[in-house]
């Protein structure tokens, strides 16, 4: 591990000011993703700026009827709260399919959606990785690819993002808070907040240098049943091949997003109006434009055979 400085915040805009004038610069918190980056020299930050002092861990009602979540709620008490079991519950059972007890216990709302790939290329220094290192091209593409993704890929990138816990955040249509370095705020929609590799596979979200997450704000409950399908290589503390988070109503209708498939959460909101009609006509919609690997070409048929066990599983 390189060496490196640390210092506490004392708030979130003092947080992100000192991350906007240090080069090098990563905000810390559970620090399960980071730390192990760290190790293996994937990342080396010349600075970390711890914030779990900041006060951003707390799950509270707003005023239109949803709920704000600290940053700094830890996955284990978002998945255990009243609130978000009963009106949410996509939400919650997204975060209990994912990682293990400890690191739910440590893993925050912010560090979950910030998680990198966990594509091989990317964890072996010795090889090509446009996200690791830009320009350097990617290994993945004509290497082996059967976790990648299938859908919204490039010619420089077929990562996919690994949260479960973000696929939820995007069927149900959440908010990104933030602030900036110089002070202000803004809200970020979750469909904007994760963004597609094209020719940056490097640059992963819509943040800003130094800009800090403090929030994500969930809209009033939307009612229906909630379901998190995740289809893995084994029964836990796997990454998905494919997932499925779903909130269906009782006329058919609904939302559906999916994960394991795409370099962000993915959803398309025309193929929604196809619910009514099956899995087959949604995933027509869903995956168009799709480019799968001979590896990887099992998931297209997957999602089709997983979101038709979801539908069919709040029909009977």
């Amino acid at each position: 591990m390189n060496p490196f400085t640390y210092e506490r915040a004392r708030s979130p805009a003092e947080a992100a000011a000192a991350a906007a004038r240090t080069p090098g610069a990563r905000f810390i918190a559970g620090g399960t993703n980071l730390l192990d980056l760290m190790k293996l020299r994937i990342e080396a930050p010349t600075h970390l700026i711890d914030v779990n002092g900041l006060g951003l861990d707390r799950i509270e009602a707003t005023p239109e009827g949803g709920l704000r979540i600290g940053a700094l709620v830890r996955n284990t008490d978002l998945a255990a709260d009243e609130r978000v079991r009963r009106d949410h519950a996509v939400l919650s059972r997204a975060l209990l399919a994912g990682a293990s007890g400890q690191l739910r216990n440590k893993a925050t709302t912010a560090g979950n959606l910030l998680q990198r790939t966990r594509c091989p290329y990317f964890y072996d220094t010795d090889q090509p990785c446009n996200k690791r290192q830009p320009g350097s091209g990617c290994s993945a593409i004509g290497g082996y690819s059967r976790q990648l993704a299938v859908v919204g890929t490039s010619e420089a990138c077929i990562a996919t993002h690994p949260s479960d816990m973000a696929v939820a955040m995007r069927v149900l249509d959440a908010t990104v808070e933030t602030v900036r370095a110089e002070g202000s705020s803004r809200r970020i929609p979750i469909a904007d907040f994760h963004r597609l590799p094209g020719n940056t596979p490097h640059v992963e979200t819509a943040l800003e240098r130094g800009e800090l997450i403090t929030a994500v704000t969930l809209p009033p409950p939307a009612g229906g049943t909630h379901v998190y399908r995740k289809v893995r290589d084994r029964a836990s503390y796997a990454f998905a091949l494919v997932s499925v988070a779903a909130i269906l109503q009782r006329d058919g209708t609904g939302r559906v997003a999916l994960g394991g498939v795409a370099h962000k959460p993915w959803r398309v909101e025309a193929a929604e109006a196809d619910l009514p009609r099956g899995a087959k006509a949604v995933t027509a919609k869903l995956l168009s434009g799709a480019r799968p690997t001979e590896d990887n070409a099992f998931k297209l048929p997957l999602v089709e055979r997983t979101l038709g066990a979801v539908i069919a599983s709040t029909r009977t």
